[in-house]
C-alpha cells in the first residue's frame, strides 16, 4: 500500500484518474485541502477545512471490469459505518452509501471508472468525511443537513490521522473477501443500518422520479420499490429525496 499525500488538489479523485498509469494498485490519495471536490451527480463537495478527511483509493483488482465493483461504493459506507460504530455513533445508510447521523450526512463517496476501450484501467474510489467544524460551517451547506464527527461527540477535535488509519485499516481488512462474494458478504450489515425500508420513499433517478414502498435490497444492493399500482422497479442509482 502506498499514500501519497497532498498540501492541496482539485480534488483527490481527479489526480488519482489523471495519474492511474503510474500508480500501483492499492494506492491512497489523501489531501489537506481540495478546491472542486465532488459528490455523485457531479455534485460539489464542501470544503470545510484541512482538519477534514479528502481521500481516494486507487483499485486495480484485474485487467476487466467486474459487477462486484459497482457494489464498492456500498461497502465502503459500511466500512465508515463499522469505524464511526468504534467512536460510539450511530449511524445510518441513506441507499446507495450516503452515511447519516440522525438524519445529518458526515460522508460522501463518489466510485470513477476509467476504461480504455475495452480495457479497465482500474476504478477510483473517493471519499470525503466531515471530521471537525464548527457548527456555523455547517450552514455552508445549504441543499442538506449535514454534521462533522467532533459535534456529534460533543467533543472539540477528532484526530484525522487516527480516523484515516482505522478507515484504511477496516477497508483493506475484507477487501479481498469482498471482490470474491460481493454485496453479499454485507447485506445484512447494510440492510440493518438502513432506516428508510418499509416506507414510502421518492427516488431521483436523472429526469425520472419514482415513488412507493422501499421493498428491500436485493443480492445485488439494488433497491426494489412497489408503486401504488403494485408495480416494482428495481433501481441501481438514484437518489432518495
Amino acid at each position: 500500500m502506498n499514500i501519497i499525500s497532498l498540501e492541496e488538489v482539485d480534488s483527490t479523485n481527479l489526480y488519482a484518474k489523471q495519474n492511474l498509469g503510474s500508480l500501483e494498485d492499492r494506492t491512497i490519495i489523501i489531501a489537506n485541502n481540495q478546491t472542486s471536490g465532488r459528490g455523485r451527480f457531479n455534485r460539489s463537495w464542501v470544503d470545510l477545512g484541512d482538519d477534514n478527511l479528502f481521500m481516494s483509493f486507487v483499485l486495480k483488482p484485474s485487467d476487466s471490469f467486474k459487477d462486484v465493483y459497482a457494489n464498492l461504493t456500498q461497502y465502503l459506507s459500511v466500512i465508515l459505518v463499522n469505524v464511526f460504530e468504534e467512536y460510539g455513533i450511530v449511524p445510518s445508510i441513506k441507499w446507495p452509501n450516503d452515511v447519516l447521523i440522525d438524519g445529518k450526512k458526515i460522508s460522501g463517496i463518489l466510485s470513477e471508472t476509467v476504461m480504455q476501450g475495452n480495457k479497465f484501467n482500474g476504478l477510483v474510489l473517493g471519499v470525503g468525511v466531515n471530521l471537525n467544524a464548527e457548527k456555523v460551517d455547517l450552514s455552508l451547506v445549504k441543499d442538506k443537513k449535514i454534521t462533522a464527527l467532533n459535534i456529534e461527540l460533543e467533543r472539540e477535535h477528532v484526530d484525522k490521522k487516527l480516523f484515516f488509519e482505522k478507515l484504511v485499516n477496516e477497508f483493506f481488512k475484507s477487501y479481498d473477501e469482498f471482490l470474491e462474494h460481493g454485496f453479499q458478504l454485507i447485506k445484512n450489515k447494510y440492510i440493518n443500518t438502513c432506516n428508510f425500508l418499509g416506507k414510502e420513499i421518492s427516488v431521483q433517478v436523472f429526469d425520472d422520479k419514482k415513488t412507493g414502498i422501499a421493498k428491500y435490497i436485493n443480492d445485488s444492493g439494488e433497491l426494489i420499490l412497489q408503486s401504488h399500482k403494485k408495480e416494482e422497479f428495481v433501481l441501481t442509482m438514484g437518489d432518495i429525496l
